[in-house]
């Protein structure tokens, strides 16, 4: 805003008495207006002192000192646990239905790998802004996060992330060893991924490999190892399925990943990303859908796998890969599928158990 001011006297003071208590006022008036006389260009700015900030998440409500952790977890955005958690349970609930093991096995397993997601994803996320702290400060969308902005330091970040290894380590040793040693082999790929994008238009393929490892992982902690057959194609569709959600998130900072380097798959893929991703999203159908079949399976499943396929069409449809909250809607979305696959597992294995 910019103000004019003429020379002379321009603010008449007004003092007024409100309820005993007197206050003063400053009022602006207009001189008399004089043609050659100077003009001064004031240009008025917000009072930091006096700016109010307003919550854009349940974290805002949380004491102050903590905040900058949980936004490093991206607690408050859980879709990303989600995607995470998903694989995990096709495979805890696809193997309890072969193996036809009583609820609690299914239970005990849904709840020990869904605080796993929590905090390895939380991990992740950590890890990631480590390593990408100078490039997430040239990035729009990324700029604001607790690293980029200085909200903590790097070596505060390591102490936190020694904490969040430390609280994974701990679920993890309540499987069976081969699970452990099997979980432990795929912190390498956590690590490796974000300096991937330096190096590749793929870093979406190594998030895929990581974060569909509970694919493999589930099966191994309720049936002591990996079944290959149904597990192999229970992962690559999974794989195949980040690469459709990931992509679409990519896309939300492909014009800022240019100018700094970035690769990914929504660069590489262009204009053709529709095509290619909707190709994508057959074969992750196609791979569940096989994985099921080895599985026995019945008719439930194919029901969830169906609706899984129907939202997959209904996101690459409709989702506007050159706008922002269009993308971000789209990824969202894509974990709607991995919901409907795991309630077509979960259908077939509570009528099992409801029929014996």
């Amino acid at each position: 805003m910019t103000a004019v001011l003429y020379g002379g006297r321009c603010f008449t003071r007004l003092q007024c008495n409100f309820f005993g208590h007197t206050r003063r006022f400053h009022i602006l008036r207009r001189p008399p207006f004089r043609p050659n006389a100077p003009r001064l260009y004031v240009h008025a700015r917000p009072s930091t002192s006096t700016a109010v900030s307003i919550p854009t998440s349940w974290v805002d409500h949380l004491p102050q000192k903590l905040r900058p952790y949980l936004y490093l977890t991206r607690i408050d955005k859980p879709i990303g646990t989600l995607l995470l958690f998903y694989p995990c349970a096709w495979s805890i609930t696809m193997a309890s239905y072969a193996l036809q093991l009583p609820y609690t096995t299914p239970l005990t397993y849904i709840g020990l790998f869904g605080l796993g997601a929590v905090v390895m994803r939380g991990a992740g996320c950590t890890i990631n802004d480590m390593w990408d702290k100078n490039l997430d400060k040239a990035v729009e969308r990324t700029k604001m996060r607790p690293l980029a902005r200085g909200d903590i330091t790097s070596t505060q970040a390591t102490v936190f992330l020694g904490a969040q290894l430390s609280v994974g380590l701990g679920v993890l040793t309540q499987l069976n060893m081969y699970s452990i040693l099997l979980g432990a082999s795929s912190l390498s790929l956590v690590i490796v991924y974000p300096f991937m994008k330096r190096v590749t238009h793929w870093p979406q393929a190594v998030l895929g490999l990581a974060f569909n490892w509970g694919a493999l992982l589930g099966w191994s902690a309720v049936a002591g190892a990996v079944n290959w057959a149904v597990c192999l194609p229970l992962y690559a569709g999974g794989v195949c399925w980040t690469l459709v959600y990931d992509s679409i998130y990519a896309h939300q900072d492909k014009s800022d990943d240019v100018h700094v380097g970035i690769r990914s798959t929504a660069l590489l893929f262009g204009h053709h990303s529709r095509l290619i991703l909707s190709g994508l999203s057959v074969s992750t159908i196609s791979l569940i859908s096989c994985a099921g079949y080895l599985n026995g399976q019945e008719a439930l499943f194919y029901l969830g796998v169906s609706l899984a396929a129907l939202q997959l069409a209904r996101v690459l449809h409709r989702t506007d890969f050159d706008s922002r909250p269009s993308c971000w809607r789209g990824f969202v979305g894509c974990g709607w599928a991995g919901f409907w696959i795991w309630m077509g597992a979960l259908g077939d294995y509570s009528l099992l158990m409801y029929l014996s």
